[in-house]
């Protein structure tokens, strides 16, 4: 059977190993498996998200609400913005994935950082577009602009903060950086993780409205995923111009978010309270890492997101390590794959860190 000639090149995303797989793999007792690699909030979600969504489990066989009049206007609220300017994806990979097919063909470059959030690069090759890093490890905007100048992209990516290294740009440098660039080029902000970024520091904090109302050919991309701890509820949004949102819902298919996954969202946004202060614990037991990190002579990456980037010595092996630390049942990022010898490692709860402290001493 013949398959379309994009896929060939084409490396299926791994996404961090579940609870499931690893008492099926091992024989481990669920309740003794800790994960932290797919950077999710481990204190979960508001217990008002909770019981909203269990109000309306009866309304399941029914259709969602595909106008997501309810999330609209709560985000419109927080954000200062009109539903013109507003489109909800499952994930924001999902509304990445619209940009691609909106903006891009086999014609285009897609300009990113070496290291950064992988389905850009798996988006670009559904298209054939042509696929520009650059060589820095954290995010150099003159670098940036100098591949802009010489390749031409279609679009430009900027995730700040950076997934998977953790670190951030400021918001200065960001708005300098995309006056320079011209219309026709789409700058992609990709602030999955801004939540985190703006409590530790205000130079690093993105205002979407301020984006919107400056230039034409910006998008910014938010998610429910991390800091408001839905990532089991798959929402996520784009704010842009309303000529970038109108493309865009082209692409969209009806009904994209679920009836209890357009609740939760909207009613995560009603409590702030909570989610600053899962922000605050992340940051206090952050500290933890870096003093582990120190103890232990490897290199930390400063993160301003909800987890940590430990870079391991040339006589460590990043996957070696995660392995004996999943056979421990200990979940981890390895980073071997976006070629680094590292793990990521999500910030968890005071208990959960103490163990990973506990495992990953015996092994570094």
């Amino acid at each position: 059977m013949k398959f379309n000639k994009k896929l060939q090149n084409i490396k299926t995303y791994e996404a961090g190993k579940p609870i499931e797989l690893v008492v099926r793999e091992f024989g481990i007792e669920p309740k003794d498996i800790v994960k932290l690699a797919s950077n999710e909030n481990p204190y979960g979600c508001s217990p008002k998200v909770q019981s909203a969504v269990a109000k309306i489990i009866p309304n399941m066989a029914l259709y969602p609400d595909d106008s997501m009049l309810k999330l609209k206007n709560a985000l419109t609220k927080k954000y200062a913005l009109e539903h013109k300017n507003l489109i909800i994806g499952s994930g924001s990979d999902q509304v990445i994935e619209f940009i691609m097919h909106a903006k891009a063909d086999e014609n285009s470059k897609i300009l990113m950082n070496s290291v950064t959030f992988a389905m850009y690069e798996i988006y670009a090759k559904h298209v054939g577009a042509e696929i520009v890093r650059t060589a820095s490890q954290e995010h150099d905007l003159d670098e940036f602009y100098g591949l802009y100048k010489e390749t031409n992209p279609a679009i430009i990516f900027l995730c700040t903060p950076n997934n998977p290294t953790g670190d951030a740009i400021d918001t200065d440098k960001l708005m300098e950086f995309i006056e320079k660039i011209d219309n026709d080029t789409l700058v992609v902000v990709d602030g999955a993780y801004m939540e985190y970024a703006a409590y530790k520091d205000k130079s690093k904090k993105i205002m979407p409205q301020e984006l919107v109302e400056k230039f034409e050919n910006v998008i910014y991309l938010g998610t429910f995923s991390k800091a408001y701890g839905l990532g089991g509820m798959r929402v996520g949004y784009g704010i842009s111009s309303e000529n970038i949102i109108k493309e865009l819902y082209k692409l969209r298919p009806p009904f994209n978010i679920t009836t209890l996954s357009l609740e939760a969202a909207s009613v995560a946004l009603e409590d702030e309270e909570f989610v600053n202060n899962c922000i605050a614990l992340n940051f206090q037991e952050m500290k933890r890492y870096e003093e582990f990190a120190n103890e232990q002579k490897i290199d930390i990456i400063e993160s301003y997101t909800n987890f940590v980037t430990l870079c391991l010595n040339n006589t460590q092996n990043s996957t070696e390590i995660s392995n004996a630390l999943l056979r421990k049942g200990m979940i981890v990022r390895d980073l071997s794959g976006y070629g680094m010898n590292a793990i990521r490692v999500t910030v968890g709860t005071k208990e959960q860190n103490s163990r990973f402290f506990e495992l990953a001493s015996l092994l570094l």
